[in-house]
């Protein structure tokens, strides 16, 4: 069995399918020390429209399947002139409109503020959830720039970097700003000192 195999705490399982997050976790968690393995599993398709409440479910879900202590990470692109909206249901958004389908919506349209929201959801053996949460402030650019990244990151500007969308940067420039990157170290902060007394 995989429990059998690691020593408890010494690894860290992200489930995902996305091999991009992945990529940008291992980056993240590698500063801190924490080594971490991607779990391809197979979970609920929770739908609410609060990301963190889909993220508790799914990694309570898997951790009940792999009896491991396993990290789910949820986000969503919140566009504030379309009232939060794709939010929660951007990955959906995103593989059936795509970048283009969201440019439409903004055509003509002044206010571009938005955010990108990430929950990392850690459970342990006991059933325990934390999330940490992390936010990118930005705006919807005019249209996409760049090939590096996923998802809509061709289209959004961060505000600390409001000349390069997050898909004309490199992994580790994205992981300065990023979401996903924030609520990662937020995690990675919380679990050493939770490993450490285990």
């Amino acid at each position: 069995m995989l429990k059998d195999a690691f020593p408890y705490g010494k690894l860290i399982f992200f489930a995902t399918g996305n091999i991009n997050k992945f990529n940008e976790a291992r980056r993240i968690l590698a500063e801190y020390n924490i080594a971490v393995a991607m779990l391809k599993v197979k979970t609920l398709e929770v739908q609410d429209d609060n990301i963190e409440n889909i993220a508790k479910i799914s990694v309570l879900n898997i951790s009940r399947e792999i009896n491991l202590p396993v990290i789910v990470e949820d986000a969503g692109l919140f566009i504030e002139a379309l009232n939060g909206f794709p939010g929660p249901y951007s990955s959906y958004v995103y593989r059936t409109i795509g970048i283009n389908g969201i440019l439409k919506l903004m055509s003509g349209v002044k206010n571009r503020r938005a955010q990108f929201k990430s929950t990392v959801a850690f459970c342990d053996l006991n059933g325990n959830v934390r999330c940490f949460n992390g936010v990118s402030n930005g705006r919807i650019a005019e249209s996409p720039r760049g090939n590096m990244g996923f998802g809509f990151d061709p289209i959004f500007e961060p505000e600390e970097e409001p000349n390069k969308t997050f898909g004309e940067m490199t992994i580790e420039e994205k992981n300065v700003f990023s979401h996903r990157a924030r609520a990662l170290k937020m995690f990675a902060e919380w679990y050493k000192g939770w490993r450490s007394s285990k």
